[in-house]
């Protein structure tokens, strides 16, 4: 594969620029998650910073909210699920040139004896020295792994290799697919070179299957691909073995979070305190170490929160605002967080979808909870039971009322509301309601009415906030009034505590019993 890869070149050959813009070879050794050791030969990228455009290396990769809508979809229609991983997947694809220049890497070192060891005769008339070492140009030929534009030239290939098959990609996001057969619809999301495919006929996956083989395997690296019921995708499990029901397991990453932080976890039963949004401005600040763990912590638990765990995701929240700048009050919630990971580590998200064809939001606001007394927007959304997409964010204007504060939350989650619902669209589904549920009238009004509603007290609020009037007279979204003791979102809003933590949490996860396994506290 690698002298398909590159071809060597004459230093003399090479233009000013070239050699300027050489990146040098690297080469990596991982550990994959069956055990094996893989070896990885990369492109040092970093250098083409300077002279490639974002927008000419940003590759699109599947939404986490593609993957959990698809996957409901999925379990609730019982199709046979295929994932499946392209092997050389970069290597495969070929180098684009940019203007007159070649795209060159330079090998030094040791790799160049490794590459004379393997092909003497291709490569001995190309090394030369620099301050002593021995140095290889070669002209890369296909995509390598480190180089900025390789995950973008990659997707556009896979892209219309679909397309060439009958697949229509969904306008809502790039990195899902879908065709008819017999019928029935096919669809394929990914993230790179990491696929999922589904179908209600088993014999469609296994003749995708070898299309996939066909058109990127290799007799060395054949794709590698997963069938039945249990799906290692992208960090999370899928399990489709209970019927019409998908669960979201992230045990394992859950875990290795807990094995991983330095200090000894203990065991909470909730997340946090009535303190979580509170700030000490004479806290002590954290030290470097710290705050360097600090940050790595909370990364790992936003992944966490928006795919398997939005029970954690209040907390990610206002954390995620104090990465900059942390302190030890920070450092105890993270700790308090930690704990109850620890406590909660085999809880899982299940999800499944009715009968309905309803897309049901529950939508809430916290007035002035932060101490720039800025208010806190939680929602949540599903297609039955379970929460597919969840939002816990901190208002970015002040306002100066509860019902002012509900406004501003409409306008913190229309845009989501929207797309799930195009989404879902896109993929074929005739959806019968967009419903946002409330717990407060005044707002509502507001909403349903727009600017002719509006009294003294918000005739000052921009225009913006009353899109929601528009959408609901075009029958976009509809709104429901929901008494505020069932409103799920209420926990995206606030640190709940106690039971009405326990009860919003256990519907927000689609837990009906307590699971086994507990890390009780001591």
């Amino acid at each position: 594969m690698l002298f398909r890869s590159w071809k060597p070149i004459k230093v003399e050959s090479l233009t000013q620029l070239e050699r300027k813009r050489a990146m040098e070879s690297l080469i990596f050794l991982t550990e994959k998650r069956d055990g094996r050791i893989k070896g990885r030969t990369c492109a040092n990228g970093s250098t083409q910073r300077s002279y490639i455009d974002k927008d000419d290396a940003a590759s699109p990769t599947v939404m986490s909210e593609s993957i959990l809508l698809t996957a409901t979809v999925e379990a609730k229609e019982e199709r046979d699920v295929m994932t499946a991983d392209i092997p050389n997947a970069f290597v495969q694809t070929e180098m684009v040139q940019t203007g007159n220049e070649r795209v060159v890497m330079k090998i030094k070192g040791y790799l160049v004896d490794m590459l004379l060891e393997l092909a003497e005769e291709v490569y001995k008339d190309f090394v030369v020295y620099e301050n002593n070492i021995k140095v290889l140009y070669v002209e890369v030929l296909k995509a390598l792994y480190g180089m900025l534009q390789a995950s973008l030239l990659f997707y556009k290939k896979l892209k219309k290799d679909l397309e060439s098959i009958g697949f229509k990609i969904n306008p809502y996001d790039p990195c899902v697919a879908n065709r008819m057969i017999n019928g029935k619809q096919h669809t394929v999301t990914w993230h790179v070179d990491d696929l999922k495919s589904s179908h209600i006929d088993k014999k469609v996956n296994d003749d995708f299957l070898l299309w996939l083989e066909k058109m990127y395997g290799d007799p060395k690296t054949p794709v590698k691909a997963t069938r039945g019921k249990q799906h290692n995708y992208l960090a999370m499990n899928l399990n489709y073995n209970e019927k019409g029901k998908v669960i979201i397991d992230m045990k394992d990453y859950v875990k290795g979070m807990i094995e991983e932080f330095p200090e000894k976890v203990g065991s909470s039963k909730c997340p946090w305190n009535e303190n979580l949004f509170k700030v000490n401005n004479n806290a002590k600040p954290l030290s470097k170490e710290k705050r360097e763990l600090f940050h790595t912590f909370v990364a790992k638990g936003l992944f966490a929160c928006k795919r398997a765990r939005p029970d954690i995701q209040p907390a990610i929240a206002f954390l995620t605002t104090r990465v900059k700048e942390p302190d030890e009050q920070d450092w105890f919630k993270l700790m308090k967080l930690m704990s109850y990971l620890n406590y909660s580590q085999n809880d899982v998200l299940t999800l499944h979808a009715d009968d309905k064809a309803t897309i049901t939001w529950y939508l809430d606001a916290a007035f002035a909870v932060h101490n720039d007394f800025k208010s806190h927007t939680g929602a949540t959304m599903n297609l039955g039971n379970g929460s597919i997409q969840s939002i816990s964010t901190k208002q970015k204007v002040n306002t100066r009322s509860s019902t002012e504060a509900e406004l501003v939350s409409m306008d913190d989650i229309i845009s989501k509301v929207l797309w799930t619902k195009l989404f879902l669209q896109a993929q074929g589904y005739n959806i019968k309601q967009n419903i946002i549920m409330r717990d407060n009238q005044s707002s509502m009004k507001l909403e349903l009415n727009g600017k002719s509603s509006s009294g003294k007290r918000t005739r000052h609020f921009n225009i913006k906030y009353f899109y929601i009037t528009d959408l609901i007279n075009n029958d976009e979204v509809s709104i429901m009034y929901c008494p505020t003791e069932s409103m799920i979102a209420d926990y995206f809003t606030k640190p709940l505590t106690g039971a009405k933590f326990n009860k919003f949490k256990n519907i927000i996860m689609n837990i009906s019993s307590e699971p086994k396994n507990r890390v009780f506290e001591t």
